[in-house]
């Protein structure tokens, strides 16, 4: 008989990006091409090994077992950490930076964007440290990124930063 109503919930505030960055590494094998790789290197280290047994060097067969089995097992773990990532995202409430971890673990950690410095620090012979240093609190982040990728990324980070912090407002009345 009576209608019932039901009232909307209040949307929730969702903060509205200023600067986003995903950051993930790179991987030049798809699944497939992984698969074949390995398919190889076992067939090339099982023909190898019995060139070594015909000769009489059975010892290396042994060897060249576990040479392979550690190669396959370190491409596997560097394929499993495709699924790792890493979040910068500037809101009016501050940075926040989200890692992704090959598990699918979540570290997610929150900075203050009007005390936020981004320094780039050289490191001679390697690749430079991103820095977001804080009132005495240092974050390094892009780790996977290379010295150009890692350059672009602070010259964006830093010019985000610096139009979040000197808006440029439109008064009519001065034009």
């Amino acid at each position: 008989m009576g209608s019932q109503t039901t009232s909307a919930a209040p949307p929730i505030f969702e903060a509205v990006p200023i600067f986003e960055a995903v950051i993930v590494p790179h991987r030049s094998l798809s699944p497939a091409a992984l698969r074949r790789l390995m398919l190889a290197l076992a067939a090339m280290s099982v023909l190898t090994s019995i060139g070594f047994w015909l000769l009489g060097a059975w010892p290396v067969v042994g060897f060249s077992g576990v040479e392979i089995a550690l190669a396959i097992l370190l491409l596997r773990l560097n394929a499993e950490a495709v699924r790792s990532s890493e979040l910068l995202l500037l809101t009016e409430q501050g940075l926040r930076v989200v890692r992704t971890d090959r598990r699918g673990r979540r570290q997610e950690r929150v900075l203050d964007a009007g005390w936020l410095n981004v320094v780039l620090e050289e490191r001679p012979g390697r690749v430079p440290a991103l820095l977001l240093a804080q009132r005495g609190h240092i974050e390094e982040v892009a780790r996977q990124l290379g010295e150009t990728d890692k350059r672009a990324l602070a010259a964006a980070l830093g010019a985000a930063l610096h139009r979040w912090r000197n808006p440029v407002f439109d008064n009519p009345q001065l034009r």
